[in-house]
């Protein structure tokens, strides 16, 4: 990494995940675009995540900062935490069970450089499990303000954001009601203050769908998402028509598991 202050500032809360985050800072110590700084902030962790963590500041003093919360506190509150140590003009997310391919930086840096009316970009993602891939999306482009009452438009891992959007909205929300859906509630008050997104078409990151990640879409959390429509009606001044979206994840979670699990399954 270059002497100079770090463009991008990569943020990650870690949780439990000893057995992947190796693979996951690997995939971003090859990246083609090499101007950034990770920021990784152990959550409470009960396994050795932080000692691998450790492991991998000591290697790189100079591209790794390495923070605690004194306790499990959230996503959320996490990324918050993390955001208070970033350095960069851009924010980059990222999971530590996931995977970046070697040209997702390169190409969100490019898009933000060459697009200053957009202040998010983000790309599809190729979803994976002990038995390899299974699903692969495709971009849209811009979404349309209105789809902001039907979920989120963005991938939140696969993200990278002007730091000035996040500024703008004093970061995370860390009320329990924005748990789970802390980046469509992002979205919704950055789009309110008038920045905007775009998805870029081709998928430049793998996220780690296994069953684990089913048994972590717990119903009360369908509760946080019909919150996120009622709020994006009213912060975006959206037709009294989009409430509707109310019902769709209130349906979903009273999807028996094998249906729902068969739907998720299917190719896009």
């Amino acid at each position: 990494m270059s002497n100079s202050q770090p463009l991008v500032s990569v943020i990650m809360g870690i949780y439990n995940c000893a057995d992947t985050l190796a693979g996951c800072l690997d995939s971003l110590l090859v990246q083609t675009y090499q101007n950034f700084e990770i920021i990784m902030c152990n959550d409470g962790s009960t396994d050795n995540t932080f000692e691998i963590a450790k492991q991998y500041k000591d290697k790189y003093p100079n591209r790794i900062v390495l923070i605690e919360n004194e306790k499990n506190m959230g996503l959320n509150y996490t990324l918050n935490h993390c955001l208070k140590y970033a350095n960069g003009a851009y924010i980059a997310r990222m999971d530590g069970d996931d995977i970046s391919l070697p040209l997702r930086f390169e190409k969100e840096v490019s898009f933000l450089d060459e697009h200053p009316e957009y202040a998010i970009v983000s790309t599809p993602m190729i979803h994976f499990d002990e038995n390899g891939d299974f699903k692969s999306c495709q971009g849209n482009g811009e979404p349309k303000v209105s789809t902001l009452a039907k979920g989120t438009p963005f991938c939140h891992a696969p993200c990278m954001v002007r730091k000035e959007a996040y500024d703008a909205v004093s970061g995370y929300d860390v009320d329990s009601k924005k748990m789970r859906v802390e980046d469509w509630d992002l979205w919704i008050r950055m789009y309110s203050k008038g920045y905007k997104g775009y998805n870029l078409q081709e998928p430049m990151y793998k996220m780690r769908d296994d069953k684990n990640a089913f048994s972590r879409r717990k119903f009360k959390f369908r509760i946080n998402e019909a919150r996120m429509t009622i709020q994006a009606v009213k912060l975006l001044k959206l037709s009294p028509v989009n409430y509707i979206y109310v019902l769709r994840p209130i349906l979903v979670g009273l999807l028996p598991k094998h249906i729902y699990k068969a739907l998720h399954l299917l190719k896009k």
